[in-house]
């Protein structure tokens, strides 16, 4: 499908044409119909060629020019339509100023109303008007809605027109601006919409301002359907969100995808920053939102949004003065994730950032950026990937010279510990996931959540102490030292667990160790005894004593070296 506004002054037959193009009446409401006057949305669809084609017909008269903006946001190429017996008149300007301002580049002229003047001099004007501004040099067609001639010239004009458009990615994120919400009695609320991009399937859970809604039905061109991609017009039944919580201007979203902003850094397109009033209205998408401007560079100011907004960088939109009914300039987004404005003269230096590299400058402020965060705000990659975040190589490199002398420093303030704790040395490092530890530990050693130099050993105290210990286990290697003769030897807790997690020490239960490898010799020891064993028959074997072989058999049984067989005896697995 390929969805298309239509734009022009007011009574210059954008509706006739949508009607007579369509065989669909555009004007929903009965007041409009009684008047003969859009003063709403409209919309009307039909097949040319290959391709269902909608529009979305919108208001021509400068009172609802904030309604007509929320037509042609969201579609990517415009009708424009002049009456050959008027020409081009002030809603004409205004109407291209907006498409201008919202960076629209396909569209057709269609010059109505042959069958009262000629077209040419209409046709001339209009086509000079639109040169100037991004549309450029546009084909042209004119026709009579009253009679019906050159429809078919129409219909072929703009077959071509959507035609030569770009078709959106089917796994696009999803962001539906909507233009309508209301209730139907048995179903719920119902909310329409043109899906620019991604696909909508029945059952999918999407985000309205922060509420997790679900999709319990789609309609697209009068037809149920289970699934529907963009471009395309939808309806959407949603469970899960009452209408009043439901409005133009609102979207809804692929959960987690989409940053919701209430700044924006934006470049202007038609107007200087100090032109600007400070108070004006941002229209992107459906949304109109009041919005104060602080200028940044010549062509760059900050928007605080009164109402966030959940935009990306590279969104279009433009800036509109109430008040004096004018567009006052495009807005292209740049950063929707801006750093703060506090000290003297950073407005200034944040203008002349802006004019850069704004993926690299960010991941330079920030040091650490997921990359899904990179792709929810509409930033390109940038710098280094790591698992799944972005890192600024210099950062990197800096820490990547720091980490061995935050590990050489905890060593000096622990010189009993076995190494400096992973989790430590990230905090140290300031990371913000331990997936970006690992990268900076080339040359360091590392064992049991561990960080060390390498050839570190164990504090010489405590080296001393085992020492003596290591005699003992020689001779009697079953046999474990008392927590009085540990103590002697300045054996503590903490010194006991550095000897273990260096593989010196075999801890059997609490305050009971052995030497390491006790689990082979003790295995072979008890290979010569007949089979199963009592607990005392082991106890001689290994020249032990009680209170360690209670604790040793049934660390052997934890091992998978014995076998309890439930009447106190074991046997060798």
């Amino acid at each position: 499908m390929r969805v298309i506004a239509t734009a022009g002054h007011v009574d210059h037959g954008k509706s006739t044409l949508v009607r007579r193009l369509t065989g669909m009446e555009p004007d929903r409401w009965a007041e409009e119909r009684r008047r003969g006057l859009t003063l709403d949305l409209g919309f009307g669809w039909t097949r040319i060629g290959a391709e269902d084609v909608a529009f979305v017909d919108v208001p021509g008269h400068e009172r609802f020019v904030p309604t007509m903006l929320a037509g042609a946001g969201p579609v990517p190429a415009v009708v424009f339509v002049v009456a050959a017996d008027e020409g081009w008149k002030p809603q004409s300007a205004e109407h291209l100023a907006a498409l201008h301002a919202f960076g629209v580049e396909r569209g057709l002229l269609v010059v109505t109303k042959l069958d009262r003047a000629d077209p040419g001099p209409a046709t001339t004007e209009a086509l000079r008007e639109l040169a100037a501004t991004s549309l450029g040099t546009v084909p042209t067609v004119a026709c009579s809605g009253t009679s019906g001639e050159g429809l078919t010239g129409v219909r072929a004009a703009v077959g071509e027109l959507v035609a030569g458009l770009p078709v959106p990615p089917a796994g696009a994120d999803v962001r539906l601006w909507l233009d309508r919400a209301f209730t139907i009695r048995g179903a719920g609320t119902v909310v329409t919409g043109t899906l620019a991009a991604g696909t909508i399937t029945t059952g999918d859970e999407l985000d309205l301002g922060g509420t997790t809604v679900s999709v319990r039905g789609i309609e697209s061109l009068g037809t149920e359907r289970t699934t529907v991609r963009g471009v395309a017009r939808v309806a959407l039944n949603l469970r899960g969100v009452d209408r009043d919580r439901a409005r133009r201007g609102h979207a809804l979203l692929t959960p987690g995808a989409w940053l919701t902003t209430s700044e924006v850094d934006v470049r202007l397109r038609g107007a200087a920053s100090a032109d600007l009033h400070r108070e004006l209205v941002l229209h992107l998408g459906t949304a109109a939102v009041p919005v104060r401007v602080r200028p940044l560079g010549t062509d760059t100011v900050r928007l605080a949004l009164r109402t966030p907004l959940p935009l990306r960088v590279g969104d279009r939109g433009l800036l509109r003065d109430p008040g004096a009914h004018l567009i006052a300039a495009g807005a292209d987004v740049l950063d929707v994730r801006p750093p703060e404005l506090r000290r003297r003269g950073a407005a200034r230096a944040r203008g002349a950032e802006l004019s850069g590299d704004l993926a690299l400058a960010y991941l330079r402020r920030h040091g650490f950026v997921r990359a899904a965060d990179f792709r929810a705000m509409g930033l390109p990659p940038a710098g280094n990937r790591v698992g799944d975040w972005l890192v600024d190589p210099g950062r990197f490199a800096r820490l990547r010279s720091t980490v061995r002398d935050e590990v050489a420093a905890w060593s000096r303030a622990h010189p009993v510990a076995a190494g400096m704790p992973e989790d430590a040395l990230r905090h140290r490092l300031g990371l913000p996931s331990a997936d970006l530890l690992a990268p900076l530990l080339t040359g360091l050693e590392t064992s049991s959540g561990l960080v060390r130099l390498p050839g570190t050993g164990l504090d010489p105290r405590v080296a001393s102490a085992l020492a003596l210990l290591d005699e003992d286990f020689a001779a009697h290697p079953f046999r474990a030292p008392e927590t009085d003769h540990l103590r002697d030897l300045g054996l503590g807790r903490r010194e006991l667990a550095a000897a273990v997690r260096h593989g010196r020490l075999t801890p059997i239960a609490d305050g009971v160790y052995l030497a390491p490898g006790t689990e082979t010799r003790a295995a072979d020891a008890l290979a010569g005894l007949e089979q199963p064993f009592t607990v005392s028959a082991a106890r001689r074997a290994l020249d032990s004593t009680r209170r360690v072989m209670v604790p040793l058999l049934e660390h052997l049984d934890a091992v998978g070296v014995t076998e309890p067989l439930g009447d106190g005896t074991r046997r060798l697995r």
